[in-house]
């Protein structure tokens, strides 16, 4: 049977066959670690390394670095931070939010200058790994961090038209955007055709339908891209500006750092913080992705931010000593190797070590790749960075004035200049924030202020002494003797509205009021007197129901009352609810659902089934019918429809286990033993029991013993047959082909729960061959049958 009973820890001073060969209170010595590279693992890193190489020398052409530099931080970000770093799956490398940053100082201070300050930003980061700083990196809000990299996207895009064109870009955005008019007067033919057809390739590569487009996109659109405008450059005799890589003896390294002080140091922290900002984030993205994979293992899902800084630092070092372009965690390609299957760091470092084969061995294939095709991806990036997602979000928060500023002050002032104006104005917004308040006062429907109809004041945002004034004088419109709802939607009340608010409080009610103070949800805050009847103050939608009235005041509906509740509720939902679960069921409607267990229940509207299994959205997938019934397969019931949930639920999502769940008090059972369905009129509800006579055959028979709770006997032969019918139900489960199937293969469990609605206790089935219910503790663990 299922089975779920709290497991003991293991004793440690337990000893076996091995404890004969180390001591009884050692653990067993581990066998040799052996270096193993799984066939996922391979193929992710060729399916990143055909990402990384055109975008490797398109950011280094952007930068005005040569281009060796690119594949040089490429083959470092995968060979040092892969191995180094704390987030396993990401992929490190040149990134094109430093592609401006790295075009500046190569232009203010010169290569051999520019490597130094990554060498010293390598340090800097190393730094503030040690001192255990990432997590303080994310507390910058996310607006200030896509306005910057909305900023880069813009600047990058703006400089890789004029390669684009034929031309030559400047070094600051104005003077590029000053001199695109002079450069569509000249524009070079060749190279915007191969700029278009790359830029075609691109956008329309991932977009080819049916399975042949399924098995194409496994191959990175970029690559494509480049290719296709190689081969025509070549097969058409097009003379255009290629890619020219110098010998590997001439590569230029780092030198020492020449230049004044402050600009040196104002660069090396520049670089510090895009570095660390972009690669960060880029971790936490990450793990985001990685949490949908189930079969990766633990250590590869989670990512350790302060050892992913300090990866990264060492990274950078090498990569400015060797003469490469500052390393960050990129997006495109750690998504690219969590999609392609990564199992490991292995990926990761294996496509280093392609990118330097890459290097060594296949430079006359590379110089054969025209600059307009690189420029035309390098732009397409910087297009993609500036995220239409990103700026609905930040809309959505009400940010996107913080947004907006840090991309102006990115594209105008620069990076550090922008980023440094955006903290200011979210500074500026939160404070704003914080000390603005709306207060509301409206009446409800069932009567007006002068006749004592219920108030309410919503007061909306933080309650500082700011608001007293205000306040005040809305408490004091309320009228004497009326029923008062103050609803606070803020998350903090200093002791002056406190004071204020419980003073007017204690007056309202010794002048015969009747006030409630409700949170954002609707929880009580503070209560008047304990005269409240309310069981479910933790649950105050409920309060609609029973708990604030006597049972004689509900007995006798009011006009329009389930109406009024259900919209009030729906209201209640939309107004305070739907704000902190808009992003996950975004993200749920984006990708799909996911449950990972099939919850067979009954339709009793006291059996709550998020509440009772502390689930959320996507968590289960959910069927409920009366007397939570699962008909045999073929049996005569005119209703497939629990069946095509099973098949649907195991063979379609895949779910890992399938819980069936009765109920004290199931009006069903009690239907059963009151009046069995075999005579009589055939309503729908009969035919429909009839699924449950098997449950009370098995009640009838002698010599089987009967379902029982451990410790106590069920309260009467109704709760006994809800018992039993949990057993039996999961019997007629087993009868289903596909779940038969899934059990047969080890990957599908079966679990059986009661839960006592008057206790609010669970029970769950246990492995016990007679057919026990254990009751769950709060640390309780479900085994399978």
């Amino acid at each position: 049977m299922s089975a779920c009973v709290p497991t003991r820890p293991a004793d440690p001073t337990r000893t076996d066959e091995t404890s004969h060969t180390h001591p009884p209170h050692s653990p067993p010595p581990k066998p040799p670690r052996r270096f193993r590279i799984s066939g996922a693992d391979l193929s992710a890193s060729g399916a990143v390394f055909l990402i990384a190489l055109p975008l490797s020398l398109g950011i280094a052409l952007a930068t005005g670095a040569p281009l060796q530099a690119g594949l040089v931080a490429a083959a470092v970000g995968g060979l040092v931070a892969g191995r180094l770093g704390g987030s396993p799956l990401q992929v490190s490398g040149p990134a094109a939010g430093l592609t401006v940053v790295t075009a500046d100082l190569i232009h203010r201070y010169g290569w051999r200058t520019t490597c130094a300050i990554t060498v010293i930003a390598g340090v800097a980061q190393l730094g503030l790994g040690c001192l255990r700083v990432a997590r303080t990196a994310l507390a910058v809000s996310p607006a200030v961090v896509h306005g910057m990299l909305a900023g880069i996207g813009v600047m990058i895009a703006v400089a890789q038209v004029h390669i684009v064109l034929g031309g030559t870009p400047q070094s600051a955005v104005l003077d590029n955007l000053r001199a695109l008019p002079a450069e569509l007067t000249h524009v070079d033919l060749a190279a915007l055709l191969l700029s278009m057809l790359t830029l075609a390739v691109l956008f329309a590569w991932p977009r080819i339908p049916g399975r042949a487009g399924r098995a194409l996109r496994r191959v990175p659109a970029a690559l494509i891209a480049v290719a296709c405008a190689t081969a025509t450059a070549a097969f058409a005799g097009i003379t255009v500006t290629r890619v020219d890589l110098p010998s590997w003896s001439s590569h230029a390294l780092a030198g020492l750092p020449e230049g004044p002080a402050m600009g040196l140091a104002a660069a090396v922290l520049t670089v510090t913080l895009v570095c660390s900002v972009q690669s960060l984030l880029g971790a936490v993205a990450v793990d985001k992705l990685a949490s949908s994979k189930p079969a990766l293992r633990p250590e590869a899902r989670r990512s350790d931010l302060d050892r992913e800084l300090l990866g990264q630092g060492a990274a950078n070092i090498v990569s400015g000593t060797l003469g490469g372009l500052p390393v960050a965690g990129v997006a495109v390609r750690s998504a690219a190797n969590v999609n392609a299957g990564s199992e490991s760091r292995n990926s990761t470092m294996l496509h280093g070590v392609w990118v330097v084969v890459a290097a060594l061995l296949m430079v006359p294939v590379l110089e054969q790749i025209p600059l307009a095709s690189l420029a035309a991806l390098v732009m397409a990036v910087g297009i993609q960075m500036v995220s239409l997602h990103h700026i609905r979000t930040v809309t959505r928060h009400r940010e996107v004035l913080v947004y907006a500023v840090t991309t102006l002050g990115v594209v105008v002032l620069g990076v550090l200049e922008g980023v440094a104006l955006g903290i200011a104005v979210a500074v500026a917004v939160a404070l704003h924030r914080l000390a603005r308040t709306r207060i509301t006062h409206t009446v409800d429907e069932t009567g007006s202020a002068g006749q004592g109809g219920t108030h309410h004041l919503r007061v909306r945002g933080q309650l500082t002494f700011l608001a007293v004034p205000r306040l005040s004088r809305v408490l004091h419109q309320v009228p004497h003797g009326v029923c008062c709802v103050v609803e606070l939607d803020g998350s903090f009340m200093d002791h002056a509205a406190f004071e204020s608010l419980q003073d007017w409080q204690k007056s309202h009610v010794a002048q015969g009021g009747k006030v409630e103070v409700t949170g954002r949800a609707g929880t009580r805050i503070a209560e008047p007197a304990p005269t409240s009847n309310s069981c479910c103050r933790p649950w105050t939608p409920w309060r609609n129901h029973h708990c604030d009235r006597p049972q004689t005041e509900t007995s006798e509906p009011r006009a329009g009352g389930g109406g009024y509740q259900l919209a009030s509720g729906i209201s209640a939902f939309q107004r305070n609810t739907a704000p902190h679960v808009r992003d996950e069921l975004a993200r749920l409607a984006r990708e799909g659902q996911r449950p990972t267990q099939l919850f067979l229940t009954c339709a009793d509207s006291r059996l709550v089934t998020s509440m009772i299994t502390s689930s959320g959205p996507g968590d289960l997938f959910v069927v409920r019918n009366v007397g939570n019934l699962v008909p045999l397969p073929g049996a005569e019931s005119g209703d497939d429809s629990v069946a095509a949930a099973i098949e649907y639920a195991v063979d379609v999502l895949k779910v890992q286990s399938i819980t069936v769940c009765g109920h004290s008090g199931c009006g069903a059972m009690q239907a059963l033993l009151n009046s069995p369905p075999e005579g009589g009129a055939q309503t729908p509800l009969k035919r429909w029991l009839r699924h449950g006579l098997p449950s009370l055959a098995r009640m009838a028979v002698a010599n089987q013993p009967w379902a029982r709770f451990a410790g106590r006997a069920p309260a009467d032969a109704v709760e006994q047959l809800c018992l039993t019918n949990v057993v039996q139900q999961l019997e007629h489960l087993r009868a289903h082909e596909s779940v038969a199937r899934r059990l047969q293969e080890g990957s599908l469990e079966l679990h059986g729960m009661y839960f006592h609605v008057g206790e609010a206790q669970a029970y769950l089935l246990t492995e016990q061959p007679d057919e026990v219910f254990d009751q769950v503790e709060p640390e309780g663990e479900l085994r399978p049958a």
